[in-house]
């Protein structure tokens, strides 16, 4: 697993052309670059509720997962492309486990991907989200701060998401400070130190085989 480190922190871009967020996990700044501009005051409140969750399956499931991922980490890419799938088939998609989504923000690559992934709605998230996943060790080494943002445009393309639309989330640094402080709120709640992590009715879980998180959802199931 990725460890999370202490002190996360976002700059986040204010200028008219610029994309949010220039550095995180307590780091100095990054270099400046055309798509980071002025940032915002880090001790400046932000209103969180704002801010919508991703959810699969019935609303009143018998049985809450909760995932908290980065888009940057292979790990989740494993989870989503493997695991995930057959939770999904046997679990969500039959009514018995309600799945939340959270992302964790390592750095400004991941928030990106967030703001495109959301920029669909819910009704889109999930599949572009998928996309995402599917496509990471393509578009994380697509190159410079550039070519990764054209290559996640791309993805948003795919998915059916309007050019202009795109880039008005993209350049949205208010939504940007928003989600990065959403999910200081809830990674710091569950106790987040790694991704990914889950939440399983209340109780942290680990990462692992669907053998295993069967066992688990079948044990709250038949609790």
């Amino acid at each position: 697993m990725t460890r999370l480190m202490s002190g996360v922190f976002a700059a986040v871009a204010l200028a008219a052309g610029a994309y949010a967020i220039s550095g995180f996990n307590g780091q100095t700044r990054l270099p400046e670059n055309p798509l980071v501009g002025a940032a915002f005051a880090q001790d400046a409140e932000v209103d969180t509720s704002t801010i919508t969750e991703m959810v699969l399956g019935a609303e009143d499931a018998p049985v809450t997962l909760i995932e908290y991922a980065s888009y940057t980490c292979p790990h989740c890419a494993n989870f989503h492309n493997g695991v995930f799938k057959q939770i999904k088939e046997e679990y969500i998609d039959t009514g018995k486990v309600r799945f939340v989504y959270r992302e964790v923000y390592f750095d400004r690559y991941g928030l990106w991907a967030s703001m495109v992934a959301r920029c669909g709605g819910p009704e889109k998230f999930f599949g572009i989200s998928d996309l995402i996943y599917k496509g990471q060790a393509d578009w994380t080494r697509a190159g410079g701060a550039p070519e990764i943002i054209d290559a996640l445009r791309k993805i948003g393309g795919v998915a059916g998401i309007e050019k202009d639309a795109l880039e008005a989330c993209l350049q949205d640094g208010a939504k940007a400070q928003t989600l990065v402080t959403w999910y200081q709120e809830n990674a710091t709640a569950d106790g987040v130190e790694s991704t990914p992590s889950f939440v399983l009715n209340g109780a942290k879980v680990s990462n692992s085989s669907f053998e295993e998180f069967k066992t688990l959802i079948d044990a709250e199931l038949n609790s």
